[in-house]
């Protein structure tokens, strides 16, 4: 999920310069949705990680 975020990020610097104003900001705030999503995700699987590895020790 970052690599999709990144690449949204680089098309919308791309978009940004080469004027396509809407466009870059519509990508750019889907990278940043993508980017949080994705370090939500890791926080909840590694509080669950732990949580597991109490159980099974």
């Amino acid at each position: 999920m970052i690599k999709w975020a990144i690449i949204f990020a680089v098309v919308a610097l791309v978009l940004g310069v080469l004027g396509f104003g809407g466009l870059a900001g519509a990508f750019f705030e889907i990278a940043k949705i993508l980017f949080w999503l994705a370090v939500i995700i890791a926080i909840i699987f590694f509080v669950l990680g732990l949580t597991i590895y109490k159980k099974v020790t």
